[in-house]
């Protein structure tokens, strides 16, 4: 069996193995595939019986010019770089990696707000350069330093992610409070829903944790920041999209919100007019989220499970 990596290098830079899919088959992994080269992906996908892809797109056509494509596997629990409906059309199981990251991604988005609490980075390149040795004073502080007992934190969307979030933040005996269209029992251990207009309300910090739909797509708009506390911090480690930037930008330059840390943006790698980029106090990395070795080890672990259901004909984790 031919199996094909299209884009491998994010999810393995060399620290982990591809030893347990070489065990299925004869594995080809390219670190990346051009994403607007549909000829290249055609030519690279060949005559593979199973193509594993990240963010390299698998259209209609790829899969009308190779035929021998009998299972997709995609290395993340996103899924709309697959064109599903032609895989259903041509009974071609499309598999995901449901659940990954839980803890990895919870544990970013408080990372971003103690950042913006207390400045560390900035202020341990203070420190090396020198300012501490030379100050008049036994320490310095160059940014208000935020406490965040006390105060409360607005979840949108309070699934696996969000609700781990939200333990954290009870950790650092924060108020948790909860925006979502399906509460569950674990969710009200963890936090009190409200509408998305109380959250708006009364957070001192908003965390975006929902899926992108339409109908939460720009979610973070200049309306609802308007029904907003001033000062309010939002973080978004969860879909770019979720945010209309110029909205966020124009609210950061204002003071209306008084920092935002996002590891996700409309376009990925990041455009260099996003307005975010000139902002005031706006922290943005990456999309590093996922990427510590645990989650991305259970990425490649699961995608040798997802291809060793497929084999045994009960495929698992089918988004069509």
């Amino acid at each position: 069996m031919k199996i094909v990596v299209l884009d491998g290098y994010t999810e393995n830079p060399g620290d982990l193995s591809w030893a347990g899919m070489e065990a299925l088959g004869e594995v080809t992994v390219y670190d990346r595939t051009p994403l607007d080269d549909e000829g290249e992906i055609i030519r690279r996908i060949g005559d593979a019986e199973v193509v594993l892809t990240n963010k390299t797109p698998i259209s209609r056509a790829a899969l009308d010019a190779c035929p021998s494509v009998k299972f997709i596997s995609v290395l993340a629990t996103g899924y709309n770089v697959v064109d599903v409906a032609a895989a259903r059309e041509k009974g071609i199981p499309v598999s995901n990696i449901p659940t990954y990251g839980t803890a990895s991604v919870g544990q970013f988005a408080i990372a971003l707000l103690l950042e913006i609490c207390h400045h560390i980075g900035h202020h341990n390149e203070a420190v090396h350069a020198g300012r501490w040795e030379h100050c008049d004073d036994w320490c310095f502080w160059d940014y208000p330093l935020i406490e965040l007992a006390g105060k409360t934190m607005g979840v949108i969307g309070f699934g696996r992610i969000g609700q781990q979030t939200g333990k954290i933040a009870k950790a650092l005996e924060m108020n948790v409070i909860a925006f979502d269209s399906y509460p569950n029992d674990s969710g009200k251990a963890i936090a009190e829903y409200v509408t998305l207009d109380e959250l708006l309300a009364k957070s001192d910090v908003i965390a975006v944790h929902c899926p992108l739909f339409p109908e939460t797509q720009g979610i973070i708009n200049k309306d609802n920041i308007a029904k907003m506390k001033d000062g309010v911090i939002i973080l978004n480690n969860s879909r770019g999209p979720l945010v209309v930037e110029q909205d966020l930008a124009d609210a950061l330059n204002s003071g209306k919100v008084a920092a935002a840390g996002l590891d996700v943006v409309s376009t990925e790698p990041i455009k260099g007019d996003n307005p975010l980029l000139k902002a005031k106090n706006c922290i943005i990395t990456p999309h590093i989220s996922w990427a510590a070795k645990e989650p991305r080890s259970r990425i490649m672990n699961m995608s040798v499970d997802n291809i060793k259901a497929y084999l045994a004909g009960a495929p698992v984790n089918v988004v069509n």
